[in-house]
């Protein structure tokens, strides 16, 4: 059995009154996965690396561009039965202006903000509610002992 990465899982916050708010997007019926809630998530292209598909991603599903774009310290994984192969998937976390406009693609039928709490609820993967764990302690905790590495955006 091989192990690839061929996804990204992006996150979407904004403080507000210096709490992170987590951004949501509901699937539509009709694509995989069918109406679940989820962060931006996406496949890399041939000859792009990961934080390119990240940024790329986040404007495709959500016409945002990051301010700030940080490499969460948690990396997802699943097994995907019809090529048996385990995928391992990075995770990243963008920070938005709180003003910035969401417009979703059409692979979404909605979009939330939601708090951390919320957020837990609404995922449907452990992994990417450990993920949302880790990016709230950043972002809410000074003394949080979290370590993100900020991607340098041009």
């Amino acid at each position: 059995m091989e192990v690839i990465s061929y996804l990204v899982e992006n996150h979407i916050v904004r403080l507000k009154n210096n709490n992170p708010e987590f951004l949501l997007l509901k699937r539509v019926a009709t694509d995989s996965y069918p109406n679940i809630w989820q962060m931006v998530t996406g496949s890399i292209d041939k000859d792009e690396k990961a934080v390119q598909t990240a940024i790329r991603e986040l404007f495709e599903e959500t016409s945002l561009t990051p301010e700030k774009l940080w490499i969460v310290p948690n990396v997802n994984s699943f097994y995907e039965p019809t090529k048996d192969v385990i995928c391992l998937v990075p995770v990243f976390v963008s920070l938005v202006k709180i003003s910035d406009e969401v417009v979703i693609s059409n692979e979404h039928s909605e979009f939330r903000w939601v708090n951390k709490d919320e957020a837990i609820k609404l995922l449907a993967w452990n992994g990417q509610r450990k993920s949302v764990e880790i990016i709230f302690e950043y972002f809410s905790n000074i003394n949080s002992t979290y370590k993100f590495i900020e991607v340098e955006l041009k």
